[in-house]
């Protein structure tokens, strides 16, 4: 499988993904682990002061000290693993910096999860990012109605001023009519006072359209009659 890489002025851009897996194993790695514990305790023993020796008492209570704080990060470990296997199936956004300094939101759905070096990571469209990276969850049903009244607003705000429209205008007037009255109550509610109002006006606007080109024809018959009789030469 080709590697594809994000390209800007001839240099290659890390994608989020690729900034939150680092700064997730830079994080890990910065700690202090069992063998580097052990490590300073024999550095500290070797070069002790065999005039005032350290007792063996304080040799073990510091590796008490640090078995409880290993224990507690492992404790953490499996929590994380816990958290992230509850979110597989579920929108999410993830929030990453760039290189640059940038901040980036990325929303998508947790495919599947993985545990690495003791860090949970997040699986979104094949892309993976430490669990530390976690913004917020989002229900399906509020993303769904969020997106809708979005396009919604985008579609309404595509149309002609209230004033400017014609027939021609009004398929779309209809449509936006129909989406209207299917919404549920609860994604209505993602819609603004003024997103509406700006409806209803339409809706008035193209009926006055519409009941003014009907009057017009009741009252002119004969440009009917001449274009029938037209059409029967």
């Amino acid at each position: 499988m080709a590697l594809v890489a994000p390209v800007e002025n001839g240099k290659i851009v890390e994608t989020a993904s690729q900034t939150s897996v680092k700064n997730s194993t830079k994080s890990s790695n910065s700690g202090m682990d069992k063998e580097a514990f052990l490590q300073l305790l024999v550095a500290q023993m070797k070069y002790q002061d065999p005039l005032e020796p350290t007792s063996n008492t304080e040799y073990i209570s510091q590796y008490a000290q640090f078995s409880q704080v290993e224990q507690m990060q492992n404790m953490s470990s499996s929590m994380d693993l816990q958290r992230a296997s509850a979110l597989v199936g579920k929108e999410v956004y993830i929030k990453t910096t760039t290189s640059s300094g940038e901040t980036k939101l990325v929303q998508g759905k947790v495919d599947y999860v993985a545990y690495e070096n003791n860090k949970a990571y997040l699986y979104i469209n094949e892309q993976k990012y430490s669990i530390d990276d976690l913004d917020s969850i989002v229900d399906a049903d509020y993303l769904d109605a969020y997106n809708k009244a979005y396009n919604f607003t985008v579609k309404l705000n595509k149309l002609p001023n209230v004033n400017g429209i014609d027939s021609t205008d009004g398929e779309n007037i209809d449509e936006l009519e129909k989406e209207y009255n299917k919404m549920s109550d609860y994604e209505k509610s993602f819609l603004a006072k003024d997103t509406v109002t700006s409806l209803n006006k339409y809706i008035e606007r193209l009926k006055e359209i519409r009941e003014a080109e009907e009057k017009a024809e009741d009252k002119d018959p004969e440009s009917t009659e001449k274009t029938e009789g037209t059409e029967e030469a």
